[in-house]
């Protein structure tokens, strides 16, 4: 069974999305446990936690204890934040993410980058299994089926840009803003391009991990060294945090002096966890946006594009729970093939021998036939299989084992004509969600029992 929890700012506390982010290592390592799940991904964006896992368990509360147990977070506080799905639902809903039906910025382009690196993750972790693995893939597909076939990135929506859209009022002009980016991930790249296209000139870099002066040379940027942070916060009118670090990188402590001293400046947080303590909005001269706030501000959807992409996403989770279901009637397609094409196989061994027992003979086929009687025969059956595979029958003599050749195509070209139509049957059967009915035809018809389990034999 495919199951997913998920927390969103739509039902947890910020507080609460930070925490699990912080231990999503943690949680990732605890749910790679073959007693509670045969596989599992762990999603963690701006605005949403979320595991998607493949268990047999039935029910989500094994796993919610889990993630409770590896975050250090209270069952009760977690169940009451949680929404789950299973099965079509789990796909419904992660197509959906994955489209940016479910951000807080409605068809956000950012969201299909973080699907794509939870499914690497868990990839490099070896916690995918087949059934995970065309998961992802097709959500990572429905993304890009929905970009192209309607409008609702077409305005660039994203979580940064209504970020800076909600700043435009504290900065005047953002061609001489003194802007400062602390990060070099993903979301990093999409903040450059936000500022470019406001008019931002001289963007700094400055990276926890030590990455500012590779990615400040992909992007034309100035580099802040390591060691160099304090004089570039001094030194910025914006201030924009969006790494992956897992405790903030600017505390009220390092921004203190600096605030006293210095001209007002706007901070942006767009990491989860915080890269900016919450504490700093207290600060004089400081006025801080994060995450919270700025999902709290998110416009509402355009409803006929949203419209549009849910029925893509819709029809997506449809085919994917179509494909699986399919695959429970490989048991009742290989019992089917194998029963037909025995009783082929038998029926040909029997030609062969037949047919090396006249050769043999020579003169005759059965008692008291003359041998001119069968050269007739055989020469007879020659012309005729020949005509019906459209051979010439002056060229290839007329000996038995060509008899034996020219039948043995013709039957399997009947057999595989024959099979098509049950086996296609079968197969939309399955589509449907009814193996059952295709098992209890073959037992009718042919005497195979397919079993529960996947086996199968002949009566």
């Amino acid at each position: 069974m495919l199951l997913s929890l998920s927390f969103s700012l739509e039902r947890a506390p910020f507080e609460l999305l930070e925490a699990l982010s912080k231990r999503s290592e943690d949680i990732a390592a605890g749910l790679d446990d073959p007693t509670l799940t045969v596989g599992s991904v762990v999603l963690a964006t701006c605005n949403r936690f979320e595991v998607y896992a493949e268990t047999g368990q039935g029910r989500p509360e094994p796993v919610l204890a889990r993630i409770a147990a590896a975050s250090g977070i209270e069952v009760a506080e977690l169940a009451a934040a949680a929404s789950s799905t299973t099965d079509h639902d789990t796909a419904a809903h992660l197509f959906a993410v994955a489209a940016g039906l479910q951000s807080a910025v409605v068809g956000e382009s950012e969201i299909a980058g973080q699907v794509r690196r939870a499914h690497d993750d868990a990839r490099a972790r070896g916690t995918l299994t087949h059934d995970l693995e065309h998961l992802f893939r097709t959500a990572t597909r429905t993304s890009r089926e929905v970009g192209h076939r309607t409008d609702i990135r077409s305005a660039g929506r994203s979580l940064v840009r209504l970020a800076l859209r909600m700043a435009e009022a504290r900065v005047a002009d953002w061609g001489s803003a003194r802007v400062l980016l602390i990060g070099t991930g993903a979301y990093a790249g999409a903040t450059v391009a936000a500022l470019r296209a406001r008019g931002a000139g001289t963007i700094r870099v400055y990276s926890p991990s030590g990455r500012a002066e590779t990615y400040a040379a992909e992007h034309d940027l100035v580099v802040v060294p390591q060691g160099g942070l304090a004089e570039a916060l001094n030194a910025a009118d914006v201030v924009i945090a969006c790494t992956r670090a897992e405790e903030p990188v600017l505390t009220a402590e390092l921004l203190r002096q600096e605030a006293a001293a210095s001209n007002e400046r706007l901070l942006i947080d767009l990491g989860m966890p915080r890269n900016i303590e919450h504490a700093v909005a207290e600060l004089p001269g400081i006025e801080l946006l994060d995450l919270e706030t700025v999902s709290k501000h998110a416009p509402v959807e355009e409803l006929s594009t949203a419209a549009e992409a849910h029925e893509i996403v819709r029809q997506a989770a449809d085919e994917f729970s179509a494909s699986r279901a399919e695959r429970d009637a490989l048991p009742a397609l290989l019992a089917l093939r194998k029963h037909v094409m025995g009783i082929l196989e038998d029926e040909l061994c029997r030609a062969r021998t037949a047919s090396q027992a006249t050769a043999a003979a020579g003169s005759s086929v059965g008692p008291g036939l003359p041998a001119s009687t069968a050269s007739a025969t055989v020469a007879g059956s020659v012309a005729g299989a020949r005509a019906d595979t459209g051979v010439d029958s002056g060229t290839a003599g007329s000996d038995a084992s060509f008899v034996t050749a020219d039948y043995e195509a013709a039957l399997r070209r009947f057999t595989g004509k024959l099979l098509h139509t049950p086996m296609t049957r079968i197969r939309t059967l399955g589509r449907e969600g009814r193996v059952p009915a295709a098992a209890e035809a073959l037992e009718t018809l042919f005497g195979i029992e397919t079993e529960a389990g996947g086996h199968t034999h002949a009566e």
